[in-house]
């Protein structure tokens, strides 16, 4: 369970910790931070790069297959030109996510706009950049015509909730029947006559039913759920089912103890499904799309932060210059997140911390009893796992600025991407007038005098 942390021997946490190892020296991090002060975010190119080769080739035996990024998990634009320049595309939820995208140089085909409760804008930006526009519901087929003004698009992607149970959700979606996500089969079936009927020549089948699995069984699981309706759509409704999109779920082995998914054996197991259901239905030209946002990019980033402050009262507090407005995770969900002292990577742990930042909610804690070595005011931290839904999920509470993003390159220097906000980030959206007047006057004073 997240919330159970204090368990672990110091000859176990040693052990746990030799295997989250941070990808740069305390010396390195020390050097950024003389340029840029903490907290922020840092990114590994030469991982992100490794671990997209190992999932193309993991479905190399397929050759439609495309990692549509979730942009949701890491919209950095120098993080999506990476990826897209490694041969990902994005996948957009919102208007913003396709600016970005094509900001980046993402168009077309390469762009999926998976999104639910989508306003006519949305599909009508989708549709003149050429994406491909996933549906989340029935009545999202007039919504998509009503919007394009009667005309469709020649290919449209169903996104299918089937219900009932399925085994590899996790507490976080639960039973898909408890998802807002998706309609059902009978409405995908419905759908797909309505809309072949209009005209569209081309579907695509998505489903996600859960967030973050962990083992080698998600993806196969789903992907035989999708193949088998897949068939079923083409006899009933007639029309091509040309690419099935498995969407996210696979995670991450955020504790140290856990396997991480073994993503060739995962690639493996679809293409088993693949044979047993998709070719012998003449289906074996349907292309297989993923959109693996969290196993793509959290172990590719960290949150580094640096103590400040350490109380003593009926715990152990290390007060951090980082919070939750920075890193939500742990707040929010009860999620781990591992910590490696800098330093003392691996060192057995003598202490045991609450590791804290500076809101005005308990619940802002990166880490509780969580048995570290003996930590000092001034040592870095660095948060693992941070690289997706991070810096992504921040907000501005407590008037929190969120922290700069940086990405270390293979050559060894690192590079500002995003620089950490500002007062005036803050207050930019402050309507005109005298209250906004004076606003502007108090952050003149409050610049220092070589700003």
């Amino acid at each position: 369970m997240e919330a159970i942390e204090n368990g672990t021997t110091e000859a176990a946490g040693a052990r746990a910790e030799r295997a989250k190892r941070p990808f740069v020296s305390r010396e390195q991090l020390e050097k950024v931070a003389l340029r840029h002060p903490t907290p922020f975010y840092l990114y590994d190119e030469a991982l992100i790069r490794e671990r997209v080769r190992r999932l193309q080739e993991a479905f190399a035996w397929n050759p439609g297959f495309k990692e549509y990024f979730a942009v949701k998990a890491t919209p950095t634009p120098a993080i999506v030109a990476l990826l897209a320049e490694l041969g990902c595309g994005c996948d957009c939820a919102s208007a913003t996510e396709l600016l970005l995208a094509d900001a980046c140089g993402v168009i077309g085909r390469n762009v999926m706009l998976s999104s639910n409760d989508t306003p006519p804008a949305d599909f009508v930006h989708a549709d003149r950049m050429g994406a491909l526009i996933n549906l989340d519901s029935y009545d999202m087929v007039a919504c998509l015509a009503d919007a394009l003004g009667g005309r469709l698009p020649d290919v449209v992607c169903l996104r299918v909730n089937p219900g009932g149970t399925f085994a590899a959700a996790n507490q976080i979606i639960g039973a898909p029947e408890d998802s807002k996500f998706g309609m059902t089969v009978e409405q995908t079936l419905a759908a797909a006559k309505e809309l072949a009927a209009a005209g569209v020549r081309e579907f695509g089948l998505h489903a996600f039913l859960a967030s973050n699995a962990q083992g080698d069984g998600y993806y196969p699981a789903l992907a035989r759920i999708l193949f088998e309706l897949a068939v079923r759509v083409s006899r009933e409704t007639g029309v091509d089912v040309t690419f099935v999109d498995l969407s996210g779920g696979v995670g991450v082995a955020y504790r140290p103890e856990e396997r991480p998914v073994d993503i060739a054996a995962v690639g493996e197991g679809v293409r088993r499904a693949f044979e047993r259901v998709l070719v012998p239905a003449g289906m074996g030209d349907v292309a297989i799309f993923s959109e693996l946002g969290r196993w793509l990019l959290a172990p590719c980033g960290a949150l580094v932060t640096r103590v400040i402050h350490e109380k003593v009262t009926y715990r152990d507090y290390l007060g951090v210059d980082a919070c939750a407005a920075d890193l939500m995770r742990p707040a929010v969900y009860g999620a781990y997140h591992h910590i490696s002292v800098m330093g003392f990577e691996g060192a057995a742990p003598t202490r045991t911390y609450n590791v804290v930042g500076g809101l005005c909610e308990n619940s802002d804690q990166f880490a509780r009893d969580r048995p570290l070595p003996q930590v000092h005011i001034g040592d870095l931290l660095f948060v693992h796992d941070a690289g997706a839904h991070g810096r992504s999920m921040g907000y501005n509470y407590n008037g929190r600025l969120r922290s700069a993003e940086l990405l270390l390159h293979e050559d060894g220097h690192v590079e500002l991407v995003r620089r950490a906000e500002t007062p005036e980030d803050y207050f930019v959206t402050v309507e005109v007038g005298a209250l906004g007047e004076r606003v502007r006057r108090k952050l003149e004073e409050a610049r220092p005098p070589d700003a």
